[in-house]
């Protein structure tokens, strides 16, 4: 964890406990979810308790405690949602990125929760991807564009290899003697 981004969040924060959720906030924010270490650090300088600063991360469902993928999707489960086949949303995305619900594929690339209700009854069957809704969803509709995700990361990797291969080759040939 680098401790440089924890250093410029409790700046000036010395035994102010009154400030647990705005530093648990920032700290969210600046790491994508709340380390141990991070809660440790916490504790130290407001002067609260490390079981009241884990209490109060653990409440609040804004707060998360494991890192994320980098492609969080979101299925509603809210009743509007759930009698419209949020179950096999949910199944496609498990079955398909092979891990459940609060997981990380091995590649960190994509992660699974589901929520109690994303506020767009109407439109449901919703899933979002990093709070983008995606409405009247099916599993079929869900599976092409978990899909799409998978190409557009594949592609962003193959232009940064073909970028670091360019940059590395134009360097060898600057720096090798003729």
């Amino acid at each position: 964890m680098n401790l440089s981004k924890m250093e410029s969040i409790l700046k000036g924060r010395d035994s102010q406990p009154h400030l647990l959720i705005e530093v648990l906030h920032d700290v969210q924010e600046s790491y994508g979810y709340i380390p141990e270490e991070a809660m440790r650090e916490i504790s130290k300088t407001l002067g609260v308790p490390l079981i009241e600063v884990y209490r109060v991360a653990s409440f609040y469902k804004a707060f998360k405690l494991k890192p994320s993928g980098k492609h969080v999707i979101t299925i509603c489960n809210g009743t509007a949602c759930h009698v419209r086949g949020a179950q096999l949303l949910m199944d496609q995305a498990m079955s398909q990125l092979g891990i459940k619900h609060g997981e990380v594929t091995e590649d960190g690339l994509f992660s699974i929760e589901h929520v109690n209700c994303l506020g767009a009854c109407a439109l449901g069957p919703i899933a979002s991807e990093n709070g983008s809704y995606h409405h009247k969803m099916t599993p079929a509709k869900l599976r092409k564009f978990i899909n799409s995700l998978s190409r557009a990361e594949k592609e962003e990797v193959k232009h940064a290899q073909v970028s670091h291969e360019r940059t590395t080759g134009a360097y060898r040939e600057a720096v090798t003697p003729r």
